[in-house]
């Protein structure tokens, strides 16, 4: 199946210049969804992963079901005020400013293999702060792994030697 006809790009969201990448058109094709999901759990059904991670919001779709398909738990990593317990922050970069995600500092534990996951890769702000989160807990970073990966911003450089996948690719802003 070609994932890529099944995401819808919008010129100008959120702001003049972006074409967005829109998964809403994948999500609701559940053929595309569930092969989507297949994808992941084949190549990472044997890996040993003990948790999966998923950034707000759109990670928390593909990380979560790809936990429950792998038999592992999740944890999200959420904006700040929405976890209840006590948690770590890492603060990113934004093109306007900075932002921060948290995870609860129970969530992961020494030892565990990780796997974390979102919707999509662009300039590597995001991933770059889960990833850091995780290690400070003392995870194990498995892989990164995204529905679509906007190649052309380079963000799987920020991640250094950390593997990284990818289902679709996009080369330009298309």
């Amino acid at each position: 199946m070609k994932l890529e006809d099944h995401i819808r790009t919008v010129p100008h969201f959120p702001k003049q210049g972006i074409m967005f990448k829109d998964i809403t058109t994948l999500l609701k094709h559940p053929e595309a969804f569930r092969f989507a999901i297949k994808e992941f759990r084949d190549r990472y059904k044997d890996s040993g992963i003990t948790k999966v991670v998923g950034a707000e919001s759109r990670g928390f779709i593909f990380g979560a079901v790809l936990a429950h398909e792998l038999h592992c738990g999740f944890v999200p990593a959420r904006k700040p005020g929405k976890l209840p317990a006590k948690t770590i922050s890492q603060e990113y970069e934004l093109e306007y400013g900075k932002d921060s995600l948290h995870i609860h500092v129970d969530a992961i534990e020494k030892g565990d293999k990780v796997l974390v996951v979102d919707d999509l890769i662009a300039t590597g702000g995001t991933v770059k702060a889960v990833v850091e989160m995780v290690k400070k807990l003392g995870g194990e970073i498995i892989e990164c792994a995204f529905l679509i990966e906007l190649t052309f911003l380079k963000g799987r450089g920020k991640l250094g030697s950390l593997p990284v996948f990818s289902l679709i690719t996009y080369d330009s802003e298309e």
